[in-house]
């Protein structure tokens, strides 16, 4: 075995331990909450790998299904997004686990874009996406001014969000985490955040959970996911609340810098599809969506995007998608 072999398998298994550890394996509406893979050895972290297999989910994207000519004729949205010839994407090249675009081919993969990619091979029979990069301070206004026709962006459904756009979904569910630097032992969970620098992004929910968990925090709002991150390395924050999804990504590409601080924490909170408000937009992406759910499209996708980096092998039950 090679030097960069032993290296290699030293960092899955620092990886797949901060996971465990961090209790990050979240649950879906239902069931249970997905276990780790063993090997022989009972070693959890030995079928981890934090790199995605190419191969493999461009195989997933390929095999979509495609609608039928009646299918798209019957709903306004789709037949224009195929009048097009692309589907335009609010979305991010950041996201580790979700939006990554690759330094090798620049194309963009993970559990979200692979979701649009799957959407746009079913209304065109390919999978033709243009992507516009949004934060959450811009997800709304992409959709209002027509630049794009759909929003991939870890994107929480809110009554608040749902006076401007609409949503398909939920399509996955997640909770908060506290993400701190590896050597702090001040922050332990959400008691411990008064009093401290907390970073959050601007524009989502964070402001109102840290205000509810830790009134006597300082909130930082920050624009982007790789913003607060990079304050968080400064020490110019003590501590960054978001979504338990990014924090696990952040684990995967940083697993010496950074840790998860105590339980995940609050609300499930449901991702869905950002769609143009007053549009039958809804009703065609839930049908969708519903249909690679039960054929194991999207069990499929979470496996290589999520799943098989993080070494969890128990597929989460997909939330009930709102009608």
């Amino acid at each position: 075995m090679t030097t960069r072999t032993l290296r290699a398998n030293a960092l899955v298994k620092k990886v797949a331990a901060l996971v465990v550890a961090s209790g990050l394996f979240f649950t879906a509406a239902c069931g249970e909450a997905p276990k780790a893979a063993e090997s022989a050895s009972g070693d959890a972290s030995a079928a981890a790998s934090t790199d995605l297999k190419v191969s493999d989910y461009d195989a997933i994207i390929n095999a979509g299904a495609v609608a039928d000519d009646a299918t798209i004729e019957a709903n306004a949205w789709a037949k224009s997004v195929k009048e097009a010839g692309v589907l335009k994407v609010g979305g991010t090249k950041t996201s580790q686990l979700f939006s990554l675009q690759s330094t090798t081919d620049n194309k963009v993969r993970g559990f979200d874009a692979g979701l649009s990619q799957l959407l746009a091979r079913y209304i065109l029979g390919d999978a033709k996406t243009e992507l516009t990069v949004v934060d959450s301070s811009t997800r709304e206004s992409v959709l209002q001014n027509g630049t794009v026709n759909s929003v991939f962006a870890t994107y929480s459904i809110t009554d608040k969000r749902k006076e401007k756009i609409s949503f398909a979904g939920p399509y996955y569910v997640s909770q908060q985490a506290i993400l701190v630097k590896k050597d702090n032992t001040s922050i332990t969970g959400t008691d411990s955040l008064n009093g401290k620098k907390v970073a959050v992004q601007g524009g989502s929910t964070g402001p109102q959970i840290v205000a509810q968990v830790a009134p006597q925090a300082t909130v930082q709002e920050f624009q982007t996911d790789a913003e607060a991150t990079q304050a968080l390395r400064q020490g110019r924050v003590d501590a960054y609340v978001v979504d338990q999804t990014l924090q696990l990504g952040t684990l995967v590409k940083s697993p010496n810098d950074f840790k998860i601080a105590g339980e995940p924490f609050g609300n499930k909170d449901p991702y869905g599809i950002g769609l143009p408000k007053d549009s039958d937009a809804a009703a065609f992406v839930n049908a969708w969506l519903k249909k690679i759910e039960d054929d194991g499209t999207w069990a499929k996708l979470w496996q290589v995007t999520i799943g098989d980096r993080t070494g969890v092998t128990t597929v989460p039950t997909p939330p009930e998608i709102e009608q």
